[in-house]
């Protein structure tokens, strides 16, 4: 029976997945965090987290990556780990660092940081020739509007180390910049209250289709899993509405996209991992958005389940093992699966949601996840701000994605008229526009 350490984790979907996987695979681990009533706050249904059955649950600064080094050394020489993962992105650096310590299977540490900061990424990509946006990078709002006016409005402002979209903004003129910057420049501190890298990355705003390519990586060979589709909605910010596995299109334009993402996993040098890689479909071929060194969020890895039978979750154990996961798709019957977000259109307190019961008892529905009433909302601005999901699934190709979508306009959020005042009397608290909210970045509202 193997050990994993699994240092923090969204409290998402991705939270309940990895245990589930360590648990099938035969192992067991040990969780470690810096705060523990963060997990415990987003226990579903009053139940334990899942991430808080592990067999040894342990507290340390899991912030200070000089300290925890050492630490966990330690812990290693006691408790014996042969593998160390994480699903939330804020701390994939540090695993990547502590498997390297320890001895242990993982990414290099180098290509690990150069994944998750968006303009170390874009860095690399361009001197390997893996096609991307014009960019430029600043810190300063004069230089910042020079570069903009260098790559040309509209375009793409974005942090460097944020998830979720948060505070990625197409930008029409230098009024809108100006705004963005002062927007970014007062949130210093990101969800997991690590100090932010303040510098800004200006992109040429890419027109097209967005699609992401799932891939797993061991031993030096890249194998994609699949593409799959995703809606953008909630201009100008950049909010995943939706996404429909595997993605409907062309064969040879998803032959494109995903040797694009494979090009890009091998410029960062990525190894033993499971990596999610968006794109954009322009008129002149796939351009990267980012790569994302872990399994993708928004129940996509359910997606991926359901049609392939590939479980992501598994392959990230695996790979953090140093074993080379089983990838090899079969016939589920399903031909198509798809999920689509309901989002707040305003600002306001949740009262419920209308037209739950008839989508539930639709035949094609294998999900359904919807906010509590009481729960204060503000207009998606994100991917933090969803009001639920409906997941579907088909035995017809891109049947899943019609009727994801058709569901959704069935689902009519209601509101309550007071605001503010009467969610701090249903919740005692705004999570919404706090760190539990900002944390839900592997997507959907917990269970």
């Amino acid at each position: 029976m193997s050990h994993l350490l699994v240092v923090e984790s969204w409290v998402g979907s991705m939270s309940r997945l990895l245990p589930r996987a360590i648990a099938e695979g035969g192992h067991r681990f040990t969780f470690l965090t810096r705060d523990l009533h963060h997990y415990l706050r987003a226990a579903p249904d009053e139940r334990p987290h899942p991430l808080l059955a592990a067999g040894n649950v342990l507290t340390a600064d899991t912030n200070d990556p000089a300290a925890l080094l050492p630490h966990v050394e330690r812990l290693h020489a006691a408790l014996g780990f042969d593998g160390v993962l994480s699903s939330c992105d804020y701390y994939l650096p540090t695993v990547a660092a502590l498997a390297d310590r320890l001895g242990l299977p993982g990414p290099r540490p180098e290509a690990v940081r150069d994944a998750c900061r968006k303009d170390l990424t874009r860095a690399r990509l361009a001197a390997a020739g893996v096609p991307g946006p014009r960019s430029a990078l600043g810190r300063e709002p004069a230089e910042l509007l020079d570069a903009a006016a260098e790559i040309g409005y509209p375009l793409v402002a974005k942090p460097v180390d944020l998830c979720a979209g948060m505070f990625v903004r197409q930008i029409a003129d230098e009024r809108e910049l100006l705004d963005a910057l002062a927007a970014l420049a007062a949130f210093p501190v990101n969800a997991r209250g690590q100090r932010r890298e303040p510098a800004v990355l200006l992109e040429e705003l890419l027109t097209g289709p967005e699609v992401s390519v799932e891939t797993v990586t061991s031993d030096g060979v890249t194998h994609v899993v699949g593409v799959t589709g995703k809606t953008i909605g909630g201009a100008p910010a950049f909010v995943e509405t939706g996404h429909l596995f595997p993605a409907d299109l062309a064969p040879a334009l998803a032959a494109a996209a995903a040797d694009t993402a494979v090009a890009a996993v091998r410029a960062l040098g990525l190894d033993q991992v499971v990596a999610h890689t968006e794109l954009k479909l322009t008129p002149d071929g796939p351009r990267v958005v980012e790569v994302n060194p872990r399994p993708a969020g928004n129940r996509i890895t359910e997606l991926v389940r359901r049609v392939t039978g590939v479980d992501l979750a598994a392959a990230c154990v695996d790979v953090a093992l140093g074993r080379r996961p089983d990838l090899t798709a079969r016939d589920t019957g399903t031909a198509s699966a798809a999920i689509a977000f309901l989002l707040p259109d305003r600002d306001g307190v949740l009262a419920g949601t209308g037209g739950a019961e008839d989508v539930r008892d639709e035949p094609s529905v294998v999900e359904l996840s919807l906010a509590a009433p009481g729960r204060t909302v503000r207009r998606a601005v994100s991917n933090n701000e969803y009001l639920g999901h409906v997941m579907t699934a088909s035995p017809e190709t891109a049947g899943a994605g019609r009727d994801a979508e058709r569901l959704l306009s069935r689902l009519t959020p209601r509101y309550l008229a007071d605001g503010a005042d009467e969610a701090d009397k249903a919740n005692g608290t705004n999570k919404v526009n706090g760190t539990d909210k900002a944390d839900e970045a592997d997507g959907t509202v917990p269970a």
